[in-house]
């Protein structure tokens, strides 16, 4: 198994672990807000539960395919946390066209997006800079 292939199925593990947060008792409070941040809704849960099958079949199939899934998904999440840092809003939950540009504070933009930027940045550095399989 090629590095792209191990990066693909651990980004997996972390996909699932983000589309279970809504189901893990204590995880949210009684607004649904997870570590008091986060409103996942059945829209996030789902496009976290797609990526992570989308990442566990490229990692399961070549080097080629999860290199793939690494350049694709970093790109798409990296452009999601980037456009929810400057207007509050992404595209991914279709947040951008049900919600427009938000009013938020500039500190929780950052912390609402760092952790599309921070996999989008990761995915897209490791499809890029990771040695290929010979």
């Amino acid at each position: 198994m090629t590095l792209h292939q191990k990066t693909s199925i651990g980004f997996f593990v972390v996909l699932l672990g983000a589309a279970s947060l809504n189901y893990i008792p204590g995880v949210t409070d009684a607004d649904g807000v997870a570590f008091g941040v986060f409103a996942l809704d059945i829209f996030d849960d789902a496009l976290h539960l797609a990526s992570a099958i989308w990442a566990l079949v490229a990692g399961l199939m070549s080097s080629r395919a999860a290199r793939q899934f690494l350049l694709i998904f970093g790109a798409l999440y990296l452009g999601d946390g980037v456009l929810g840092l400057i207007t509050g809003s992404g595209y991914l939950d279709f947040g951008i066209f049900n919600y427009g540009v938000q009013d938020l504070p500039f500190g929780f933009k950052i912390l609402a997006n760092l952790p599309h930027i921070g996999l989008g940045a990761i995915a897209l550095a490791s499809g890029l800079f990771l040695r290929r399989a010979k």
